[in-house]
């Protein structure tokens, strides 16, 4: 772990500022020397060596040490001193004096970041302004115990370096003016304050207050409405993959999120209305699908699997949730992440397995029941469309009645414009499944995502059964 005391220098740059890239974010990684054994693999996740800059900030060597902290006061009963020494830490990152540093970004040591996301939301401001930006708690207990105006540190909070400038002007005096804070994120936001700064929110940062759950796809329930930023107390949820442990759960889902960075967990939804299904895709982890249709407001709802911090209770939180039910004639058929991979024309190809559970005996859910895998088709979701107003991506829902298909399929002119469209493009089917380039599939579904939004009441038209030309990149459309 050498590499998170490396610093990498950027050359300074005498022309127009370049846009801001991971280089000029410094990372300040807060935890403990009693803590760093058993959480440092979550930074080993996302740090890239040689490419991102930053400290673990301990209290022991051999990383970098935080100053003492004995002479500032603390008084909070139910707290401890070591948050004054996190609260510090912007103030030491910044007299490191590092060139070329446009951002600090704090977080905790088992806080997972998806740094070219983080690069994204941050391009969008000037750091020669003063920035505070970062996100809420999930819980409503925990904002109104805490501060609703505060960026959660374990969430990961970034201050621009014009802010940095003048907060550390008088950081230590005010540490000791809320001693009476429990946590380094209440002094930090405190402080800020009173410069006249006020938190700018993005809903990337996750403070992740939740207790149980194993849906990372809770956390992006609504679809398309900010790029994934963070992740934190990952160890007080279940694993996300059933049949991996907590931490190659959090691998797959990293090593996914480097395929394609900005789609990562985004939703979409789609309506087949000849066999009256409904399927919701979260990209990179998880497909539902319902042999029903369902409401795009109940879709955007996430299911209740978790329970909050303190009270372990099914509520409040910041988000609507719906209930979980033991029937499973109304709960949806699930689908967990296998594999992925590039496909041609830069797109990505990942797919979904369906997970074990119990079994709905109605008629509806028979041919529901024969699906077994899920095989999505997506292009690159850009930095620019992170640029436009937030909207939901979509689905378009295609059948070709369990016929094969080849590659060349995809490389199609009404294909190529379907990617361009819509982004996305997904087969569903049962029950065999060979990783090459040639699949046969049953019971097939072709979905496409887009900012046009597929509705249950007209809209996009689906296709009918089997009218996808087999070998060939074109499909007819009933209108």
């Amino acid at each position: 772990m050498s590499h998170y005391n490396d610093m990498l220098q950027t050359p300074s740059k005498q022309h127009e500022p370049s846009p801001t890239d991971v280089s000029h974010i410094m990372f300040s990684i807060g935890g403990s020397v009693a803590t760093w054994h058993t959480r440092r693999h979550y930074a080993e996740l996302w740090w890239r060596p040689n490419t991102t800059r930053g400290f673990v900030w301990l209290d022991q060597d051999p990383y970098k040490v935080s100053g003492d902290t004995s002479s500032f006061k603390y008084t909070c009963p139910y707290g401890t001193r070591s948050a004054i020494r996190m609260a510090r830490i912007v103030k030491e990152s910044f007299e490191l004096g590092l060139e070329n540093v446009r951002w600090f970004v704090m977080g905790d040591d088992d806080t997972v970041f998806f740094p070219d996301n983080l690069v994204t939301v941050l391009s969008k401001y000037d750091h020669n302004q003063m920035y505070y930006v970062g996100g809420n708690s999930e819980s409503v207990e925990q904002n109104l115990v805490h501060f609703y105006t505060m960026a959660y540190g374990g969430g990961g909070l970034a201050i621009s370096y014009s802010l940095a400038k003048e907060l550390v002007k008088i950081l230590d005096g005010c540490i000791d003016r809320y001693a009476h804070l429990f946590g380094s994120d209440q002094k930090i936001q405190s402080c800020i304050s009173e410069i006249g700064v006020e938190i700018t929110k993005e809903l990337g940062f996750h403070q992740d207050r939740l207790y149980g759950s194993n849906d990372i796809s809770i956390i992006t329930p609504s679809g398309t409405d900010a790029p994934l930023v963070s992740l934190h107390h990952l160890d007080y949820v279940d694993p996300i993959f059933p049949n991996l442990n907590r931490s190659h759960s959090f691998q797959n889902l990293v090593n996914t999120y480097k395929t394609d960075p900005g789609r990562i967990l985004q939703k979409s939804f789609c309506y087949d209305r000849i066999r009256k299904w409904t399927v919701s895709v979260s990209w990179g982890y998880s497909v539902e699908l319902y042999p029903s249709l369902v409401t795009a407001k109940d879709l955007e709802m996430a299911f209740g699997t978790f329970q909050t911090w303190s009270s372990w209770r099914p509520e409040p939180f910041t988000l609507n949730t719906r209930p979980v039910n033991n029937d499973p004639c109304v709960m949806p058929l699930v689908y967990l992440l296998d594999e992925v991979g590039k496909a041609g024309l830069g797109e990505s190809r990942s797919w979904y397995k369906r997970n074990g559970g119990e079994e709905c005996q109605r008629d509806e859910y028979k041919e529901a029941l024969a699906v077994e895998y899920v095989d999505v088709l997506a292009s690159p979701f850009t930095q620019e469309m992170w640029m436009k107003a937030p909207r939901r991506q979509c689905c378009e829902v295609m059948n070709n009645g369990g016929r094969r298909m080849k590659t060349s399929s995809f490389q199609g002119n009404k294909f190529k414009k379907l990617l361009s469209q819509f982004g996305q493009i997904a087969f569903i089917y049962s029950p065999l499944k060979e990783f090459t380039y040639m699949k046969d599939w049953k019971n097939t579904m072709l979905l496409s995502n887009g900012y046009k939004p597929s509705v249950l009441g007209g809209g996009l038209a689906m296709p009918p059964h089997g009218n996808a030309k087999e070998g060939r990149g074109d499909a007819q459309w009933r209108s």
